[in-house]
This record gives C-alpha cells, structure tokens and sequence, in this order.
C-alpha cells in the first residue's frame, strides 16, 4: 500500500469515529486505540514539525528519520503495550513583551511529539464534533483572524450593538496551562473516551517532570504549554469550565444577547446589555475557581464600546447636562478593536495591530538588526523581508494600513541604524540606504486579508 493509500485510509478512520461522534453526543468511545497502527504513526511523524527545538535526549528529527521505519515500530509496540515512559519536558521561558516577563515552553523529545501527535488526531475526531462554534483555537481550519472576524461580525450584525453598541467582557486566564487541574481534566476526558490505552498514555503526559536548569520537577497542575497534546487537551478543559457552561446556563439566563468568542485561554464575551455584563463578571471568578484556575485581576474588565455619538454629545455640552461614558478600545488577539468611520462616513468597528504587539514586533526586528549587522546584507536582506511578509501576513487586515505602514517606516529605520554602525571607512548613510533599497528594496506594506462581504456600517 502507498503512503497516498495509507493516508486516505486514516482519512476515512477519522471520518468513522468522526461520524459516531456526532450521531451520538451522549456515546463514550472505549476502543480507539487500535486505530494508532504503523500508519497513523507515519501520517502523526509527516504533520510532526521537523524544524523545532530538541528535548531532554537531544535529538534531532533528521537523526529520528535515519531508521524512522524501525523507530515507529518500536514506539508504536511500547505505546501499546503499556512499556511507553514519557521522557521529562525541557523547559525552556521566551520573552512574553518588552516588560522582562517571559512565557515558559515546555519541549518534549522528537518522539515524544510524534505519539502526542497520533493521539491527538484521535481526540480531534471525537471532539470537533463537540466543540462550539465559538471556539477558534488550534483547531482544524480555524484562526485567530477568524476569531477577529467573528467579534466583529457579532457586533455589526446585531441590529442594536452595530448602532447603540454594548458591553465587552474581557478575560483573562492567569497562567492557564500552569493551574489546569489533572484529576478534572480526566474526569472530562472519561464523559467521552475511555479507552485504556489513551487515557494511560495521556496520564504519563501530565505526569511527566519538567527538566529546568538541570533539576527535575513533577508540578501538581497544568500540562506543559508547547506540548503537542496540550492544546486539545486544554480546549476540552476549557469546553467544558466556560464553553458548555456559557450555552448551557448563561444565555439563557440573560436579558439581551450575549456572545462567546475564544481562541485558546483568550476569550471576549459581547454583551447587548451592561446589566448582563456585569452579572457575567460577578459569576466568572467563581466558576473558574471551581476548577482551579483564576481570573487575572488587571486584564479581566469589562469595557464600555458603544459607536462615538458627536451630535448627541454636542447637544448634552450645550444643555449643560452630564456627557455619556465615553467609547472605550478592548484587546484582543494582537489587535485592538475600536469604533472607526468607513469612506462613506458610517460607524464600523475597525482593528489595528495593539501598541504593545507592536512595539514587540519592532523590538524583534531591532535585535535582530544588532545581533546580525555584520552578516552579508544579502543574507539580511533576505530574513528581514521575511519577517516583514510575516508580519503582513498576520496583521495585513482591511483597516489596518496606518500600523503595518508604521512597522515597515520603522523596521527600515532599525536596519539602516544598524547598518550605519557596522563600522568601516564607508559612512552608510541615509542617502547610501535609500540607494541599496533601491537594488533590494523590502517587501511594501500590503493588505494580505481584505473583508469580504461585511456587515453593513451603521450610519452617522
């Protein structure tokens, strides 16, 4: 059989258990790990990422792939047969924002990420046929721009909300991956799968130390953010505290529309009403509390985004009457939302890249100039466009030229500065950087994502 042949085949298995999932919402899947055959762990290693950081055992997806055939045999044999030890993940804190705070990674082994990968593809069969709508995060076919989208289109499409406004819920999960709770996470797990051999397998996972500046840790809580299971396992986490809970007992419950969008651990709810609002925030600390895990005190708000009304304000200064609470900006995914005006003078909600990813955006691109000014520009050249065109490619939204036009001024900025530094008898000046841009000149600021078919603007 060929790869091609093989990969349809797990194709239609996921189809299959994809399909008992959604008949019966109530079925609790007891046998699935016979679907992880020789296979499933070849399809698992080709969606593995080759490129990343090695774990504790130091090695490479090259040197795995030097006897891959054999390697899965082995591992499929101990995965099955109970003898699987999951290796210690290496931990490793990047930088979070330009305050110091950084963001611990946990790496685990080649192997180790090919197994999370197979049982992940199982998991992901039962669950999208569970998850809501609502949710966007490591998800097949879903992003964080579609995230965005779908805040602004709960905004714009609401009759009441595209021209009063309301009220946005901003949460904010403190150290999610770091106080997921273990014994909750299988309690959820097993009102769906209780397959042995998966549940075992999961276990070591969240049992598995944690190696940081030579010593071995075994946490209590969480499971390590940047595990190739991680992600699933928190959605369903997450799917059940907030998810299920906010269909199952807040809508209903509320006196005006209410909307949930989440990516991941970040989450918005939209409310019609302010009343609702704040109901929603007194009752959150508790529910996640339940669960053992905390809201974050700063970044869990609740903002006033009502569309700018400068007659209406205009009128209340003349009377001398007290002026409305000003419209207020949220944030989220990278972008911040606020009320703009299209060209034809209507109200719209409209993103632009948040001050402080942007500020972190150019903070890398500065380091980057320093560290590798005295490489061959050609070389720099090449990275630079390359992290332009990421950039673009990610904050290329409709309504957001101004802030990527800024990032490219100030990245070509960042580069001539460091250019001019190199040293040398040659004064690299401005006039000499506008003529090497001229002979390599940098990706221009594009608008990679343009909206289409939006809701209609609410007019003046």
């Amino acid at each position: 059989m060929t790869w091609a042949q093989d990969r349809e085949a797990i194709s239609t298995k996921q189809q299959r258990i994809a399909e008992l999932a959604r008949e019966d919402p109530q079925r609790v899947f007891t046998s699935l790990a016979h679907h992880i055959d020789l296979a499933w762990l070849h399809e698992a290693y080709r969606r593995t990422r080759k490129d990343g950081a090695v774990g504790v055992d130091q090695q490479s997806a090259e040197q795995y792939a030097a006897n891959l055939d054999a390697n899965l045999r082995s591992l499929l044999d101990r995965a099955k047969s109970g003898q699987y030890r999951a290796p210690p993940v290496r931990r490793v804190h990047i930088p979070k924002g330009n305050d110091g705070a950084t963001r611990p990674i946990g790496i685990p082994t080649f192997e180790d990420k090919v197994l999370q990968r197979a049982v992940a593809m199982v998991l992901e069969s039962v669950y999208e046929q569970d998850f809501e709508p609502f949710s966007y995060g490591f998800r097949p076919h879903r992003s964080a721009l579609q995230a965005g989208d779908a805040v602004r289109k709960a905004i714009m499409d609401h009759p009441v909300l595209r021209r009063a406004g309301g009220t946005i819920v901003e949460l904010d999960i403190k150290k999610f991956f770091d106080t997921m709770g273990k014994r909750q996470l299988r309690e959820f797990l097993m009102q769906r799968v209780r397959d042995g051999v998966l549940l075992r397998l999961i276990g070591k996972w969240l049992s598995a130390g944690v190696l940081e500046q030579g010593a071995v840790t075994y946490p209590e809580a969480g499971t390590p953010q940047g595990g190739v299971i991680s992600p699933i396992l928190a959605n369903i986490y997450l799917h059940h505290v907030l998810d299920r809970w906010f269909v199952q007992e807040v809508q209903p419950r509320m006196r005006g529309t209410v909307e949930l969008v989440r990516y991941a651990d970040d989450a918005v709810i939209i409310c019609e009403s302010a009343q609702d609002a704040a109901r929603i925030l007194d009752v959150l600390p508790k529910r996640f509390g339940k669960y053992g895990l905390e809201l974050h005190p700063d970044k869990t708000r609740l903002v006033h985004f009502s569309q700018p009304d400068q007659r209406s304000r205009r009128r209340q200064a003349s009377s001398g009457k007290t002026q409305r609470k000003a419209s207020e900006s949220f944030d989220f995914l990278g972008f911040t939302f606020h009320w703009g005006k299209t060209r034809a003078g209507y109200h719209a909600v409209k993103r632009k890249t948040a001050a402080d990813r942007l500020a972190r955006a150019l903070g890398r691109v500065d380091d980057w100039c320093k560290t590798h000014r005295h490489e061959p520009i050609a070389k720099q050249h090449k990275t630079l466009s390359q992290m332009l065109r990421g950039h673009y490619g990610y904050y290329g939204i409709a309504g957001n030229s101004r802030s990527i036009a800024q990032f490219a001024f100030q990245a070509q900025k960042s580069w001539q500065r460091w250019l001019a530094r190199r040293g040398g008898k040659k004064h690299q000046d401005w006039a000499w950087f506008n003529a090497l841009l001229k002979r390599m000149p940098l990706p221009p600021p594009r608008l990679v994502h343009v909206l289409t078919g939006q809701p209609s603007a609410a007019k003046p």
